[in-house]
């Protein structure tokens, strides 16, 4: 078994991990700052499979650099969300 294999198995186990722990915690306190968090792991980890399961398995994409454009924005969109109704308080 390749390393590269086995590194990006590792990586989406994490991304899954981390996007379930947020999911929960969304649950339980319907803050949407988790919400956005979840989701963003989960992408993250979709981006990851896809990216091991093609041909090419080149990140070189737009594709690629796109969907981890929209998870990282999501990050900061919820970031800020937090900050701005923390802010009004």
């Amino acid at each position: 078994m390749q390393l590269n294999a086995v590194l990006a198995g590792a990586i989406i186990m994490v991304c899954l991990t981390v996007g379930l722990f947020f999911l929960r915690f969304w649950q339980s306190t319907r803050d949407k700052f988790f919400l956005y968090f979840a989701i963003s792991f989960l992408l993250e980890a979709v981006n990851r499979i896809g990216l091991t399961m093609s041909i090419a398995q080149n990140e070189d994409m737009p594709m690629y650099y796109l969907i981890r454009l929209v998870s990282y924005a999501l990050i900061l969109f919820a970031i800020l969300e937090k900050n701005k109704r923390h802010g009004k308080k």
